[in-house]
Order: C-alpha cells, then structure tokens, then sequence
C-alpha cells in the first residue's frame, strides 16, 4: 500500500488544520486564513468610513456578499464531509466484500468516437477516394465507400450520435457491413470467387481505411487494455475509480485507508459485525419507537421489522460463509442458505458452546541451524551432524561436516498441532570404536517457540554430555512458527476469573476464530494441542481497565465483561503495547459497539498529546492519531447505522453514473463491472432497498437523456420492470413493504418514461440513426408496451398499444418530411429564380431524398417495427402523402407542352412498384391518376406527329443512304435531369393541342442518347425510315421504361403502341413500294441503265421494316396475334412486288438488246446491205465488229447491277430470290426469241452476241451463288443446244467464228479478266 507519511502530505494535513481552527468562529466553514484576513480587511475600512460617512451603504453590500460567500463555502465544506463519509463507506466495501463480486457476463462496450476522431475517419476515407492512399480496390468498391462517406459518414445524425456519446467504431463498421451486403449479393456470380470472400475482402480494406497509418499493434495493445479495464478491477484501481468519482484526494485517501486498517481483513470483518449488530438494534428501536416509515398499508409496518432483521440474518449468513482463512481476493465460497443459523442467533448459547477440539490448531515450524561454536576438542577431520525434531514427529539430520568448520544452513520443515511446541536439537560426533554401535552426542538445545519468537537466527547455549570437554559450546539457528490464518493473536498474559482460570497466574494464551462469528480465548500448555482451558468471546465486552490491587503480576490491565451475567475475566500483560494490541484484537472478536480507548490516548487528548506516550501505542494507533489530526477521525468512528443510506447511495449512484458517461466508453447508461460490484456491495452492507436503488437509476437514466445522453432502453426495462414488480407486490427482491414515497415517485417515473419513450419513437430516425444501437428502437418499443400495462400482470390492449404507436409515427412522418424538406431547400442556390423547370427540379431531388428515407426506414428499422409493419406502411403513406403535397404543386405549374415531369413519376413507380406493402398504395394510386392523362395526351401526339413526319419525310425524301444513326440525324436536347434511367423524347413546343392534321410543324428526328447502343447494323437505311423505326423504338422504350403498374392500363398502352408501330411501318412500305415503282418507271431501258443507290435504300428499307416490325408489332394477346402477321405479309408481298418490277425492269434492257440485233434476221433487207457493206469494206480496212458492243455493254450492265445489289442490300435472301428471278426471266426471253426465229438462220452477228451474253451471263449468276437447278433450266439447255448447232453451221458456212464459242476456254477466261 502507499506510504502516507511523506513530508509533503503533513504539511498539507498542517495547512487543513490551521484551516479548521480559523474556521472555528465561522459556524464549520472551510475558509482559508488568506481569506479571512482578506474579510477582516475588507470591513476595518468599512467600519472607519462609517463615522465619516454614517449614510454610505457599503458595509452592509460588503456583509452581505461576505455572508452569500460564508453560505457557499459552508455548503461546500458541508458537500465535500459527505463525501469523504460516502468515500469511507465505499473504501470499506471494496477491501471485505462478502456479498457481491465483479460480474464476468455483463456485455463489452466498445470505446466511445469523439468528435475529433469522427472527423479524423471522415478525412481517410475521403483521402481512400481521392486517391491519396495505396488501397488498391476495384470500381465496385469504390463506389460503395463513396456511398458509405455520403449518406453515413456526413450525416448530420451520426455527427448528433458522437454527441450523445453513444457511437462506436464497431457501429461504423457494422453499418457498412450491412451497407454493403445488398451489394455484394446483387453482383454477378463469378467462377471461383464467392460473394463471402468478396465480403471478407471489402471488410478487410475498410478496416485499413479506418485504421489509416495506425500502427495495428498499438492499436491491439489499446483494445486488450480497455477490454481489462471493463472486465475485472483490482482493489487499488477500484480505490482509484471512486477517488475520481467521488473527488477525494490521494493524502485523504491514504490516511483514510491506514487509519480504518482497510488492509486487515479481522479488523473489516470484526466492522462488519458490529455494522450488522448496529443494524439489529436499530430495527428493534424502530419497532419500539413506532417510528415507520409511511407505507401503502398499516399492516406493512411489522413485516418491514422483520424484513430488516431478515436481511441482516442474510448478511450474517453471507459472512459466516467466508472461510477464515480468507485472503484478499474477492473469491468468495458459494453462500448457503440458513447456513449455521444457530450461530447467528446470539441467545442460543447452548447450541454454541465449543469443546476443546473445535479450536485445534496447526502450524508449520521451519528450523534452520546455521553452525556450532565453541567446538574445540574434537581433531579437525572428526565428522559432526546434527539432528532435529519437534516433539511428537519426525527427527531430521543435516549434512556432515568437519569439526575444523561446523557449518550447515540445514532448514527443516515441520508440522504440529502443538501452540508450545518443544524443538530438539542435538549435535552428533561419528565414532571412531570399532564395537561402537552409536554416534556420540556432545550437546543439545531445547526450544519453546511461539508466533511472536524472533525469527532471526540466534546463537543458543547447548547443553552437553560427559562426552564433550567443551565447556562453551553454542549452536546458531533459526526457529520460525507461523501464524495459523485462524489464530488472531497469541501471547503470556494473566489471567483470573469467575468460571475459568481460576488463579491469577501466567498462561500462554491464544484468540482462536473458529468462525466468522466464534472467537475463543484458550490456554495452553507446552507440548499439549487442546487447550487446558477456554473462553468463548460471545457477548463478551473487553475495555482497558485500572490494576486490580491483590493481584500480583503484570503491568497492564484489561478485562472482558459479559453483559447481563456480570462474569468478568481480568488479564494482564507485561508491557502497554501487548495490551492494546490484545484489546484490539478482542475487540474486533467480540464483535461490541463500544471501542475501547487506550489510557494513554485519553491522556494524550487531554494534554494535546505526548512523544512518550506515541511511543508505547502500536503503528495502527499511530496511524488513527495521524487522522485525528487532520480531522478524519469522524469520518472514521462514525456510526453507520447512523446515516440515511438510502440518501447516500442516491449521491453515489448518481455520481458514478456521470462518471460513466464521461468515461472513454459508449456505455450507454451501463455501469462497469466494477461499478456494478461496489455499488451491490454497498446497497446489501447498508440495507439500501432494491426499489430505491432503481427508482434513483431511472431518475438520472431520464435525466440523461433529457440533456441529449444515449441511453440504452434495455437497461431502463431492466430497472423497470423491478420497480413495477415490487411495487405491485411481487417481491423481486424479497421485500413486501411498499412504501409510500417508492410507489408515489414509481409513477413520476412511470410517466417521464412514457413521455420519453413517445418522443423516442416520434424521433426514431434521430434517436436511433442507422439502427444504431443495434436492438435498441426494438427494445424501445418492448419498454413502450411495459409502461403502458395498468399493472405487471394485465396486458396491455394491442389497440392500445398501436394506437400510441400509429400517432407516433404519423408525428415522425410530419418531422421526418419537413426535415429533409428544409435539407433540400439548404442545397438550393438562394439566388436562383423558382421557376417551372427549377421547382421540378428540386421536386425530383427531393423525391430522391423521400425515396432515400423509405429505403433506410426498410433496412435499418423496419426489424424493429415487425409486430407493427400495417403501422410502417402508413407511416410510409402518410410520408408520402406530405410530399404529394409538394409535388401536386410543382407539376401544376409546368406547360402542357412540357413532358420534362415523366422522369419524376418513373423515379417514385420504380421505388414504389419493387416495395410490396407501397405498390398500388394510396400515394401510388394518386401517382397513377396523375399521370395517365399525361401518358395518354402523350402517345396521342406522338402518334399523330409521327405520322405527320412520315408524310412530310417521303414527300422531300431523296433516298440517299445514310451511314449511321448517330452522326447524320440531327440533335434534338432531351431533358437534362441527373437520372440513371432513359430520357423522354421532346415534341416541339408548338405543338398545338387541338387541330392536330392541320399545320402540325415536322417532327424533328432524335438523336440516340449516350445511353443507348446502337440500334441498327445497317448503313444503308433512308433518313426518314430511320427516323421513323428511331421514333417508334424510343417511344415504346419509354412506355415501357414507365413500368406502368395497373396491368390493364399497361396493357391498353402496350396493343396502342404496337398497332400504332404496325400501321406506321405499313404506311412506310406503302410509300416506299411506290417510290421503288415511280423511280423504275423514269429510268432508261437501255444497257447504259445503272442501278442507283436509291434502289438499294428501298430495299433497306423494306428489311427494316421487317425486322422492327418483329420487335415493335408483336403482340400476344388472342387475335391480336395476327397484326404481326399481317404487316409481314405486307411488306413481304412489297418485296416481291419490288423485285419483280426490277427483273421487269432487266428483262426491258434485255429486251432492247434483243432488238438491237433483230435487224440482223434473216431475209431482211438491212441484213443483206448490212453484210455485203461489211464485207465490201474488210478488203480496205479492219471494221469492228458491230455485235460486240452491243455485248460488252449488256455485260457490263449485268455485272455492275450485280455489283451494287450484292454491296448495298443488307437482306442475302432478296438477293438471292432477285437473281434467281433476273436469270430465270432473261434466260426464259432469250429462249422465246430464238424459238420465233426456229425457221430462220441466225447471222453470225447474232450468233456472236448471244454466246457471249449468254457464257457471261451464265458465269456470272453462277459466281453470285445463284443454284445450279436455277442455272441449268430447261431453257438454259435449249438455248445453249440452239446456239451450239448455229455455231456449227456457221463455221462451216463462215469458215469459222473467230474464236467465239459455246465450249469454254482458258483464252476467253484471260480475256474476262
């Protein structure tokens, strides 16, 4: 323990004792002598200043002040002694606590986030998403941390939970555990990578993130040390705590500590029974006096007297179970009920009398001998020994020596039951006779020791044998006996009396407990275990007492008297000290009221004190004479039965809850371990009634939280609930009186409680933010139902118990509404003008704010609101219907051409239509109201818009191919609203609502928006088919991006758009059909005739339309099946048509061909001329070959239309079936021409042009894939056969054809290419 006699604390105890005898005038106030000579100086002025001027008012302001600052230090001096009085009944509670004992199973707090360290997380993980830090962490993870920072981290609610002091880092972490959950669960699954590793390793960058550049070791080492000190206190660390808490100064303590001997376990537990003692008799003065305290029934009165004496007969119990040999741990043994009752009932003397084997002792002796001088007779190499025994046991022999160095250090250990053991021992020389059977002894010493011998090694005189010469032989050992845990004191005293000791004489003398309530004296004489005599201390009353003339021995004198009997027993002891120290340790044994004082104390306080007399008085005396001094000595001797424990225990209470608020830990309201055990020692040691205690509890719980403390609710239902039971008579603690004061503060209570629990639930999203503390909303609402029951065993009506709910919850709703109402008007810019377009803008933020709240009010409450979830969704309903409100209005005062509104209504459907209780909901039905007309008026004029630009669109549309979507339609804004979801197209905002067929301006075409891909592969389509499937695609995008959540209303707006796309897409391939037709009709028939690329753009056109109309005009609804059905068979009968019209078209130039050279007929008269020019000519010059030309260019024709067909038109099937169709129609007219011609012999011209059309065009068609079944026909065999024997009959009629031939050569291949 710590020294308390430095020289620094005397002083301090010197400077306070001046202090006292200052304030000796001044009625107990602790004024300083600086102050008091400050006060006297002050008035000396005042009071010659009178006779100057008797009018002046200053003296009496000056007594005044004087008196208002008496007054405070008065209420001071008397706040600090009521203090150091509590203190020293807390000091006594913590050294011997035989009741309570520090609980290992109360819950672990956490350390508690302060403001700067809150901001200290905020700063890392806004350094992780800078990054400034060396986390390496995926998009994903990054984007949850962004989360975590913005809704959690910055929220004005956890910033108010660091304030109440009930925010946690591992509160930080489980939100974002849960945060992050929902997350992770909705990411893809990817192979060998499960979503709880994934968990595992975000949690593992959030704790790096937290942790910043801490080191993890220091940061381990803190954690283990706040866990010890929230677990198992020591006594000095709890000494400590209570110092803080209670204000007590280290000297106070110190001198409080040595002055009570709170080191002496007897002397605390000899305080405790006389504590207890004090409190039988202060029951039995209260049922004399009559002086009850008021309860609810007269009747309670005797059974309060018998509950007082019960609870003291517990506590006596719960002592007489600590075992005696009971160290300074607070390991107590297991209390049994009505253990050794007879022992607490002091009249049963009978039943208690000991017998002399009840007080058998047992003692270890340790014999250590050291070495033998004087040893000179024997030769310098004799061997010598020693032996040693205590009689009655076992004998022990040290090592050998040599006589020149008779040294051991030899220890012994023994065992007796013996207080006067005797201790043998004896010194051996080996012999050197050969018929010597034994060693010869040369000395020995017997000892008597006793606890109180020296036990410090001493040189004994020996006595020796007829062997040993020696006359001055001595033996250096050491004897130590111990002190028996049972034994308090031992000693010579004389001793005579009534019934035992008969005869003044000196006896060794031993205090024996043999319980906690049983203390004998014994004598004893040597060598013997039982004592010869004993006198059981019961009801004995032990004082200092003068000599008694006639008996001769001893110096000082005490007497043990026991009261009633009036049998006396006198002792005497040789010296002033022994007495005292006899004295106390009878006093504590006995167990009296009355402390004896020492005469020389007397006579030290009658003379100021004395050094001689100190001198003689034990260290303890020393000590309480140190406390005297320094005025403590009150506090000390104080009676505590007479104390108002109740009122005391109310004080500490209350001072160590605000301790433990102000602790590093988010307590909650939760005492520590250590706490807890002190203040459970102290309400059962007291007698301080349970229902007080948690009366007083609840009292400063409330109090904190009124002044913004977080408070856990299952803490206050604990307390509650005892306090409801006890006072509807349920005895939770065992007591059936009532009191009127408990029962009447019970329902002060009751009701400050309900009131807080209201209020709580009203502000359950600030009370409890996140969830945090976990349980506690739900155990809120558990208390709720608790404080509304009329008693502890009707329930409560559930109506009841809803209805106080519901109206919490429609007032949260209101508060919660207007509170992220004034946070998003916070947001706004101040200077902006609220105009249309900028109050549906902050219309939709605040919609993300209302949706934001509801989704928190799911994840982090909706659990504790379970039994009530009807009650959540009107809460819920009633939310949104405050911002109905709001929302009525802003859309109320946009345009009617304005559609910038519909991304609000998808925002809310799309959180409402996924919330199963809200869908279909009152606010979601008002939602679908509203916006029906809009959705209808919409599609209405996009129809009609849509239709009009089609008609404008292939009025001025020039077929021009265009290569993408994005980069040759012009732009058209859509609204530029911060949404993760599709925009709406705009109509031009001319658009008249009436008249819609008369002057409706052009629809302008979209641009597609960044988020949306590319629709189509083709390159090739025209502007305003583009446009179209653009528009029709983006509108029904939109319908079905709307999610519309009334099925026949979506359905209805489904079929709408579809027939709407199917008649639209019907209308484009009528007017491209036509456009193909009138773009045929004006082109040439000659071989001059090129295909142009607005053929193809058609084409494109109609496998578009084929294709968006799979998309766009299915339906599955019965016979509306057969729309999609229909328009295919539309446009795939356009297809034919078109394809036959362009083989019509080749046929023509084919055709035209074939005239060319049907000149050359046979029997013509152009014919004749024709060849004998040719042949006039061809002796003088190298005439072309006229039929060549003709030939080449058919060719060309051919194989360039191929060309342009097989490169532009996006649909292999077209192609095919038109080429198919091309060989089939011109081969079919090459073959009626030569059938006209049957008769006739083709010219050689003729013969020439047609092999070559037909090889080519045969290779051609074969080189395009068109199939060999197709290639040779029937009429492709009659052709070629035809053309074969014209061949052959022209060479033998021409001489030859001049390398022109129906068989196929290498020559006409290279000429090909």
């Amino acid at each position: 323990m710590l020294d308390p006699s430095s020289s620094e604390e005397e002083s301090d105890g010197i400077v306070e004792e001046e202090s006292k005898e200052v304030m000796a005038p001044q009625a107990g106030s602790r004024i300083s002598p600086s102050r008091t000579s400050e006060s006297s100086g002050g008035l000396q002025p005042g009071s010659r200043g009178s006779s100057a001027r008797p009018s002046s008012p200053s003296p009496s302001a000056v007594s005044e002040h004087e008196k208002e600052e008496v007054e405070k230090l008065h209420r001071e001096e008397e706040e600090r002694k009521k203090k150091l009085q509590l203190y020293v009944f807390v000091m006594r509670c913590i050294a011997y606590p035989f009741n309570a004992k520090q609980p290992t199973d109360m819950a672990r707090r956490q350390q508690k986030i302060t403001k700067q360290q809150l901001q200290t997380v905020k700063d890392r993980f806004e350094s992780f998403l800078k990054g400034d830090t060396q986390i390496v962490a995926d998009e994903a993870f990054i984007n949850a941390v962004q989360s975590y920072y913005e809704v959690f981290l910055k929220s004005d609610r956890v910033a108010k939970m660091v304030q109440m002091g009930g925010f946690s880092a591992l509160d930080c972490r489980e939100v974002f555990k849960r945060h992050i959950e929902k997350r992770v669960r909705s990411l893809p699954e990817i192979d060998g990578l499960s979503k709880e590793t994934v968990l595992s390793s975000w949690m593992a960058k959030f704790d790096t993130i937290y942790r910043g550049d801490e080191d993890p070791r220091k940061a381990q080492q803190r954690m283990t040390a706040s866990a010890a000190s929230e677990l198992i206190l020591s006594k000095d660390q709890l000494y400590e705590m209570f110092q803080q808490i209670l204000g007590i100064k280290k000297f106070e303590h110190q001198l409080l500590y040595q002055a009570c001997q709170l080191d002496n376990l007897d002397e605390q537990a000899a305080q405790i029974r006389r504590e207890l003692d004090g409190r039988l008799q202060m029951a039995d003065q209260i049922a004399r006096a009559g002086k009850f305290p008021k309860f609810v029934s007269k009747e309670m009165e005797a059974m309060y007297i018998e509950e007082l004496k019960s609870s003291v007969n517990q506590l006596m119990a719960n002592l007489e179970s600590v075992p005696v040999s009971k160290g300074g741990e607070f390991k107590l043994q297991k209390l049994k009920k009505g253990h050794n009752t007879s022992i607490i009932d002091m009249g049963q003397e009978d039943e208690n009398q000991l017998s002399k084997s009840d007080v058998v002792l047992s003692f270890t002796l340790e014999v250590v001998i050291m070495e033998v001088q004087g040893l000179k007779s024997l030769a310098p190499n004799r061997i010598v020994y020693c032996t040693m025994e205590v009689e009655g046991g076992e004998k022990l022999q040290t090592d050998q020596a040599e006589a020149s160095k008779p040294t051991w250090g030899t220890q012994g250990d023994f065992t007796t039951t013996h207080p006067l053991p005797g201790v043998k021992v004896k010194l051996f020389t080996e012999s050197t006779g050969v018929l010597a059977l034994e060693d010869k002894e040369l000395g020995r010493v017997v000892l008597h020791p006793t606890p109180n011998s020296p036990k410090a090694a001493e040189l004994h005189k020996m006595t020796l044998t007829k062997a040993c010469p020696d006359h001055d032989l001595k033996i250096k050992l050491a004897v130590r006996m111990d002190k028996p845990q049972n034994m308090k004191h031992c000693g010579y005293l004389w001793a005579f009396g009534k019934n035992v000791w008969k005869r003044w004489k000196k006896r060794f003398f031993v205090l024996v407990q043999v319980s906690q309530y049983t203390f004998a004296m014994c004598s004893y004489r040597e060598k013997k275990a039982e004592p010869q005599e004993l006198l059981q201390l019961d009801g004995y009353t032990v004082d200092y007492t003068d000599p008694q003339p006639g008996l001769d021995g001893g110096r000082a004198f005490f007497n043990a008297v026991k009261g009633g009997e009036g049998d006396t027993v006198i002792f005497a002891s040789d010296d002033e000290q022994d007495r005292i120290l006899w004295v106390q340790a009878m006093y504590r044994a006995t167990g009296q009221s009355h402390k004896p004082v020492p005469p020389t104390q007397v006579q030290k306080l009658n003379s100021k004190g004395g050094a001689s007399a100190q001198m003689d008085a034990p260290i303890s005396q020393f000590y309480a004479d140190r406390a005297q001094k320094h005025g403590m000595d009150e506090f000390i001797s104080a009676n505590p039965c007479s104390f108002d424990h109740a009122q005391l225990f109310e004080m500490v209470q209350h001072l160590t809850l605000e301790h433990r608020i102000n602790d590093s830990f988010a307590s909650l309201g939760w005492f520590s371990p250590g706490q807890v055990f002190v203040l459970d020692e102290y309400c059962a040691r007291n007698g301080v009634r349970g229902c007080h205690r948690h009366l007083c509890y609840l009292g400063d719980l409330l109090g904190r939280s009124d002044t913004g403390a977080m408070i856990d609710p299952t803490l206050l239902h604990y307390s509650f609930a005892f306090c409801a039971s006890h006072v509807h008579g349920n005895r939770p603690d065992g007591l059936g009186t009532v009191a009127v004061e408990e029962k009447e503060r019970f329902e002060e209570i009751k009701e400050r409680l309900r009131v807080l629990l209201e209020n709580q639930i009203v502000n359950f999203r600030y009370c409890f933010p996140f969830g945090r503390p976990e349980g506690a909303l739900k155990a809120t609402l558990s208390l709720l139902e608790r404080v509304l029951m009329k008693d502890i065993v009707t329930p409560v009506p559930p109506e009841e118990v809803k209805g106080v709910i519901r109206k919490c919850l429609e007032q949260a709703a209101e508060i919660n509404y207007q509170r992220i109402k004034e946070y998003a008007t916070a947001e706004e810019n101040a200077g902006q003008v609220a105009t249309p377009a900028k109050k549906l803008e902050d219309t939709i933020r605040l919609a993300e704010l209302v949706i934001e709240v509801l989704q928190q009010n799911e994840d982090h409450h909706a659990e504790a609101f379970a039994w009530w979830t009807d009650l959540m969704v009107e809460h819920a309903e009633h939310f949104l219907s405050l911002y109905a409100v709001d929302m009525d209005a802003a859309l109320e005062i946009q345009s009617p051409e304005s559609w910038d509104s519909f991304p609000l209504f998808q925002l809310l459907n799309d959180f409402l239509r996924l919330d199963y209780h809200l869908c279909n909901g009152k606010f979601h039905k008002h939602l679908q109201d509203l916006y029906a007309p809009l959705v209808v008026r919409y599609v209405d004029l996009m129809e009609t818009s849509i239709a009009q630009s089609i008609h404008r669109g292939f009025e001025r549309e020039g077929w021009e191919p265009v290569k993408s979507l994005t980069s040759n339609l012009p732009n058209v804004n859509l609204p530029n609203v911060n949404l993760q979801i599709p925009k709406v197209p705009n109509l031009p905002a001319a658009l008249p609502v009436s008249g819609l067929s008369v002057n409706l301006p052009q629809m302008p075409s979209f641009s597609t928006p960044s988020w949306m891909a590319a629709i189509y592969d083709s390159d090739n389509g025209s502007g305003t088919s583009e446009d179209l499937f653009w528009k029709l695609d983006a509108l029904q995008t939109f319908i079905r991006d709307l999610h519309w959540p009334e099925e026949e209303f979506a359905k209805h707006l489904d079929n709408r758009i579809k027939t709407m796309s199917s008649d639209m897409i019907e209308n484009c391939v009528k007017r491209t059909r036509m456009a193909f037709e009138s773009k045929l009709t004006k082109s040439s028939r000659s071989t001059d005739f090129r295909i142009p690329l607005s053929i193809c753009t058609m084409f494109n056109v109609m496998v578009d339309a084929k294709d968006q109309s799979a998309k766009l005009c299915a339906m599955e609804m019965g016979s509306e099946k057969q729309k999609h059905s229909e328009i295919d068979e539309r446009i795939e009968s356009s297809v034919k048509e078109m394809i036959s019209l362009l083989v019509a078209k080749f046929v023509a130039i084919l055709e035209s061909v074939l005239a060319k050279i049907s000149r050359y007929d046979e029997g013509t008269l152009f014919s004749s001329f024709l060849s004998f020019t040719v042949k006039a000519a061809s002796k003088y010059v190298d005439v072309p070959k006229p039929g060549m030309d003709v030939a080449d260019g058919y060719v060309t024709f051919v194989r360039h239309s191929q060309d342009i067909l097989r490169d532009k038109v996006n649909e292999e099937v077209y192609i095919e079936r038109l080429f198919d169709q091309w060989y089939t129609g011109t081969m079919d007219l090459l073959g009626r021409w030569l059938t006209e011609r049957m008769d006739q012999q083709l010219h050689v011209y003729q013969l020439k042009i047609l092999i070559r059309i037909v090889k080519k065009k045969y290779r051609d068609f074969r080189l395009q894939g068109v199939l060999d079944s197709t290639l040779n026909s029937k009429m492709y065999e009659t052709v070629r056969t035809r053309l074969t024997v014209e061949e052959a009959s022209a060479s033998v009629r021409e001489g030859g054809m001049q390398g022109i031939s129906m068989k196929d050569s290498d020559e006409e291949d290279e000429e090909d290419d």
